[in-house]
């Protein structure tokens, strides 16, 4: 249950400015002025866009879009700014990049325990106990890595970080 509130709180503190940036050019002053709602539609989704293409490039996945801009068959002209992207294509190319990133944050995390295994492993096979499990051994030492570098700090940093562009 934790796990889902730190999802919560770090999405909401990550896309505040978007969200705020959205209600002030489309719903909040301009409510107040007669706006027909595709009009609305155009200024509210302007945020979110260069949020999404800041994204985008910071990862250096910018490969993503032409991905998703080849197979869209009524795309005729090559777009030089993410504006002029489809939305049809930015979104896919924009949650393909988040993708990469969280495999390369999880890689990162994965990797020290993937080390203690292999350690605690060798170790056990040197010394010739063959039939216990590695994991047994290796779990403790893991935990005590995790609250010694103060995983979570870690974890949230990290994420926080893949969004530097943002703040």
């Amino acid at each position: 249950m934790t796990e889902y509130a730190l999802i919560l709180i770090s999405t909401v503190l990550v896309m505040w400015p978007t969200w705020q940036q959205v209600y002030d050019e489309a719903l909040g002053a301009p409510a107040q002025v007669e706006m027909e709602w595709e009009d609305r539609w155009q200024a509210g989704i302007q945020p979110i866009r260069q949020f999404m293409s800041r994204q985008i490039e910071a990862t250096g996945n910018g490969e993503d879009v032409w991905l998703f801009l080849r197979h869209l068959p009524e795309v005729h002209t090559t777009p030089t700014t993410y504006d002029e992207v489809p939305l049809r294509a930015l979104l896919p190319a924009y949650m393909l990049s988040e993708l990469k990133t969280a495999f390369l944050i999880g890689f990162q995390i994965y990797l020290p325990f993937l080390v203690i295994d292999m350690l605690v492993a060798s170790s056990l096979l040197s010394m010739g106990m063959l039939m216990l499990p590695p994991t047994l051994v290796s779990l403790p030492f893991k935990l005590l890595l995790f609250v010694l570098v103060d995983g979570w700090h870690l974890v949230v940093q990290m994420l926080m970080d893949s969004f530097g562009t943002v703040f």
